[in-house]
């Protein structure tokens, strides 16, 4: 998902007699982890444990989980701590995650797929070419799904404290995927923060949005293509995709034509208004792909993720749904261009 700019934070070795507590550090990749902090995090499973059985997960389920979770995983808190700040441009970016290799790949396995997705995307009213951007970037199409057990990491992180509400009730969300006995506690992989699957959908996306698509009556984010993605679909046809809507287009744009542009927090959104598109035409806007703009009735917002003089999108509403993943204009860009060469390849 996309980057914030992390707190960091240290544990210490509490004084527990001098030199006594040091000398029973428990080591864990490096890292020591005192026994007053493995009590600590004992008596944080004790309440996990509490909670999930007030919530009316079974017992078995609940034990075989947080047996999985016996401290904290450092690699985790590794990872957590010490995300790097994003600072790419978007010309950086887009060579890094569009690069010929992935598109070429993308476009063999969208070949060989095309039959099982299609009908999906419609059935959930959505589009083919979005999903397998989607997929693309999320899991590099399902190869990239994450090697950590989700009860391990989210205990760990609701335990850290950074953001640990948020956290915590996705580590009760995971239970209730497990109450459904469809996946065992150890096969419930994903991410070292929590999200799943070839998706890399949180539990809470995963209870409220992954759906079954091969008719088996479980939704399988890791391993069934196409529970993959009617879940894609799903999501996004729930969070504003409208069907055979473009998300945006690549456009050509005069001196002088920037718009009153906005910054939206960490994730420096540079809009300009939204205006029907022949506003934009007779501006002096054009396309640079095709001929006409693909939404010439419609409305769209001047997008330069470089800012003026870089490159620069007529971005339609479809482009907020894609946001809704994640919520990066870089990466909705990446998403839409991604599966628009897929879907141009295939019709050529």
């Amino acid at each position: 998902m996309t980057g914030e700019k992390l707190i960091q934070r240290r544990y210490f070795l509490a004084a527990l007699g001098g030199g006594l507590a040091a000398s029973h550090a428990v080591q864990a990749a490096g890292v020591s982890l005192t026994l007053a902090e493995a009590k600590r995090y004992h008596i944080f499973l004790q309440g996990v444990r509490q909670q999930a059985l007030a919530l009316g997960i079974p017992k078995d389920i609940v034990d075989a989980a947080l047996a999985l979770a016996k401290k904290p995983n450092q690699n985790v808190l590794r990872l957590d701590r010490h995300q790097p700040e994003f600072t790419l441009t978007w010309a950086q970016y887009r060579e890094r995650v569009l690069g010929a290799a992935r598109l070429s790949e993308g476009q063999k396995i969208y070949r060989k797929i095309k039959h099982v997705v299609v009908p999906l995307s419609a059935r959930y009213r959505c589009d083919s070419a979005v999903i397998m951007g989607i997929w693309g970037l999320e899991s590099g199409f399902g190869v990239k799904q994450g090697r950590y057990n989700v009860i391990d990491a989210l205990a760990t992180l609701a335990f850290d404290g950074r953001r640990a509400p948020f956290f915590r009730s996705e580590l009760m969300n995971a239970f209730k995927i497990l109450a459904m006995r469809k996946i065992s506690p150890s096969a419930l992989q994903g991410s070292y923060a929590g999200a799943m699957g070839q998706v890399q959908f949180m539990p809470s996306a995963y209870l409220k949005y992954g759906v079954d698509g091969s008719g088996d009556r479980r939704c399988d984010i890791w391993n069934t293509p196409a529970d993959v993605f009617a879940s894609i679909a799903n999501y996004l046809s729930n969070n504003g995709w409208r069907r055979g809507e473009p998300w945006g287009e690549e456009v050509a744009v005069p001196l002088g034509i920037n718009g009153h542009f906005v910054t939206l927090g960490a994730q420096k959104s540079r809009y300009g208004q939204e205006r029907p598109v022949a506003e934009w035409s007779a501006m002096g806007v054009r396309p640079v792909q095709n001929k006409r703009f693909v939404a010439p009735q419609g409305k769209g917002a001047l997008l330069q993720p470089d800012g003026p003089g870089g490159q620069a999108f007529l971005v339609y509403r479809n482009f907020h749904a894609i946001r809704t993943y994640n919520p990066s204009d870089y990466y909705a860009l990446a998403v839409g261009m991604l599966g628009d060469k897929m879907a141009l390849n295939l019709q050529g």
